[in-house]
């Protein structure tokens, strides 16, 4: 440990911290704008300058490492004239126009222009006119604000893994822009609208909709994917205008995905806000009682095997929990699936389907082997901490088949089954290094385990690890990659027909042994309609509200409060930000009013009394449940990564006008030879 003085206190801090890092650590909080917790040390901006014994001039603090022994100085006369000169220079040719500025009320430059800024300027020449430059549809550009600090090239490099943003020029003449003005192509590329201190780069979707205090603010998380980021949604009334990261360093730090972002303005598109029956082809408004009764009249009229129903990607454990239950004492059916394939789950011990070496560590890993995955696709935050383990522990990562570029290099192995055979039979040439690693990575994605010989694969692997010690107390080499919010939460709660990888519910479906279909926000569904009777529950007019003869409109993920259950089994509540349009109800409402329709007695008095079943039902299937493992052999057959359709990949990005646009820019891109 370092002992030195800030300000006359005594601080003890880890070798290897800067000195701006000890004074926050005494409790002292240092100005900056170039310096970031999570990117390279840049220096430039000089806003951090404090005075250190010894020293002839003041000090970049976030530049200087702490040693032993250092006086520092931050609230001298001297500090504050230096600070005030920086913030002069860094005046000089900014524009004054906060009031037309979106960054205003959020803007660092603001904030401390107020402590070290001055009411006159000294400068008199001609300001600065730096051209607007093209990024995209996701960021807009005003470079004339530009106050060079490079944040956002240095994340674009070191984070995103696209070093296509920099800067051309000198001095006052230097600007930041991407070397041939085109969209970024990261997935996390608006992060550097959060990282920009001042309004040089703002979200361009949400340009002049609302000033940061007229926002209603709630905290809650992502259900864009399986991993739970942490999110702020910010409401206008009804309307969500955006959505923002928070921190979480054990999940997504502090950054989210574009999609997580900007996929809000699909909530307030092709929104369902009334019951509708099918009539003669076309759907026709009718009234809730209307609905209810057609449907009771439905269901008295089929026998209970030839019912069932499909959970959605982003159903939330209540609902699902309340279906179960609708399914289990109302109908009395046991064809309820959140699949839509026969994706092999061993639902008998939890670690069959999670991320088991965590999140945050991944970054520990020496050794990943990625077998049917595409996490730069499936999981956007996942991918940033394998590049992070690449860059920070030259991690060796190995695919099994050409992925595409996933931001950071890696090992192609033959795409087919006949590898795994080879790994767990030590006959490989990777199984050597496999053997002496420490912490390796199997991550095992759902394209994997869709195949013919996914129990094979998934179980002989599963016992290769524990004999080799790969899984123990401190550490599971075993990880499954879940590409949908609700996959985990739907294990926990047993919503699945069949443990032998098989899935009887869909097998019925599609051998037309179903009469009455419930699609509960279930949009995947591969199968031709032919005479079922489909009721559709769900947020918006989409692929299953087209199949249905009943639409319920439910509420999407930001207009009901709702559990989800990450990648790593956490479970995570999502809090509600604005409530559904017209007669939508929350989805949990309509499962408990239904089976009041059918038996006249609801299945919970309330929401705590639906929360409260549903966490005595957790806690009493804790203990691993026994199931035989299904006769498995091996198939050499090759292991295809579904094709993804990243910025469609659920309903309410399918609504989304911005993503739409992202699409249409992707699909279009030219290559111009330049990009490696």
């Amino acid at each position: 440990m370092l002992k030195l003085k800030v300000n006359d206190i005594d601080v003890e801090v880890e070798e290897g911290l800067t000195v701006l890092q000890a004074c926050e650590q005494a409790g002292v909080e240092i100005p900056r704008f170039c310096y970031h917790e999570k990117l390279s040390i840049a220096g430039n901006c000089r806003m951090c300058l404090v005075e250190m014994e010894k020293s002839p001039k003041p000090i970049a603090s976030c530049a200087m490492p702490a040693a032993d022994g250092m006086v520092i100085k931050t609230n001298t006369e001297k500090v504050e004239k230096s600070r005030k000169g920086v913030m002069e220079f860094l005046l000089a040719n900014h524009p004054l126009d906060c009031p037309v500025c979106d960054q205003g009320g959020e803007c660092d430059l603001q904030d401390q222009s107020m402590f070290y800024g001055i009411d006159k300027s000294r400068f008199k020449e001609n300001k600065r006119d730096v051209p607007e430059k093209y990024m995209g549809p996701l960021i807009k550009t005003q470079m004339t604000r530009c106050i060079h600090c490079t944040r956002c090239i240095r994340f674009a490099t070191e984070v995103a893994g696209v070093p296509e943003l920099g800067a051309i020029g000198r001095g006052e003449n230097m600007q930041i822009t991407t070397y041939l003005e085109k969209a970024m192509e990261s997935e996390l590329s608006a992060n550097v609208i959060d990282l920009c201190p001042v309004g040089a780069l703002t979200s361009k979707p949400y340009v002049f909709e609302a000033r940061p205090w007229e926002l209603k603010k709630t905290e809650t998380i992502d259900v864009m994917d399986a991993v739970g980021s942490n999110i702020r949604v910010d409401t206008y009334g009804w309307e969500v205008k955006r959505v923002l990261p928070r921190i979480n360093e054990e999940i997504n730090e502090e950054w989210i995905s574009d999609k997580t972002r900007y996929a809000c303005d699909g909530l307030k598109n092709q929104r369902l806000d009334s019951p509708y029956m099918k009539k003669n082809t076309k759907f026709e408004k009718i009234s809730w009682k209307e609905a209810y009764n057609k449907i009771f009249e439905k269901i008295s009229e089929t026998p209970s095997e030839k019912i069932a129903a499909l959970t959605g990607d982003m159903t939330n454990m209540e609902t699902m929990f309340a279906l179960k239950e609708f399914f289990e004492k109302t109908i009395r059916s046991e064809n309820l699936d959140s699949r839509v394939d026969n994706l092999y789950v061993n639902t008998s011990d939890r670690e069959n389907y999670l991320l088991n070496s965590s999140i945050e560590g991944i970054e520990d890993s020496d050794l990943i082997i990625l077998i049917g995955a595409n996490p730069r696709f499936e999981a956007t935050m996942l991918n940033s901490r394998i590049r992070k383990a690449y860059l920070n522990n030259h991690t060796d990562i190995f695919c099994l088949g050409d992925i595409g570029d996933l931001n950071y290099p890696y090992e192609v192995l033959d795409n087919s089954t006949k590898t795994i055979k080879d790994i767990v039979n030590h006959t490989h040439r990777i199984s050597e290094k496999i053997h002496n690693s420490k912490k390796p990575i199997f991550l095992i994605g759902q394209s994997a385990l869709k195949l013919k010989s996914s129990p094979f694969l998934f179980e002989e692997l599963k016992k290769y690890l524990i004999k080799n010690n790969k899984i123990n107390d401190n550490w599971n080499a075993l990880n499954i990659l879940s590409n949908d919010a609700s996959t985990v939460g739907s294990n926990y709660l047993n919503i699945i027909s069949s443990n032998d990888g098989t899935n009887k519910t869909i097998d019925k479906i599609s051998n037309n042994q179903i009469d009455v279909l419930f699609l509960f926000g279930q949009e995947n569904l591969k199968i031709n309609k032919k005479n079922e009777f489909i009721i559709y529950v769900g947020s918006h007019g989409d692929k299953g509200a087209n199949l249905a003869d009943i639409i319920l409109p439910g509420a999407a993920y930001t207009e009901q409060d709702g559990y989800f259950a990450n990648i790593e089994g956490k479970i995570q509540k999502a809090y509600k930000a604005s409530y559904p349009p017209g007669e939508a109800r929350e989805d949990w409402e309509i499962v408990n009013e239904l089976a009041a329709s059918i038996k006249r007695k609801k299945l919970f008095e309330d929401k705590d009394d639906l929360i409260n079943s549903m966490n005595n039902y957790l806690n009493l299937n804790k203990q691993n449940k026994k199931f035989s493992i299904p006769k498995y052999e091996f198939i050499d057959e090759k292991i295809t990564i579904n094709e993804i359709d990243y910025y469609h990949s659920n309903v309410v990005a399918r609504a989304s006008k911005t993503m739409t646009e992202c699409k249409n820019l992707r699909s279009n891109f030219k290559k111009t030879g330049t990009e490696g």
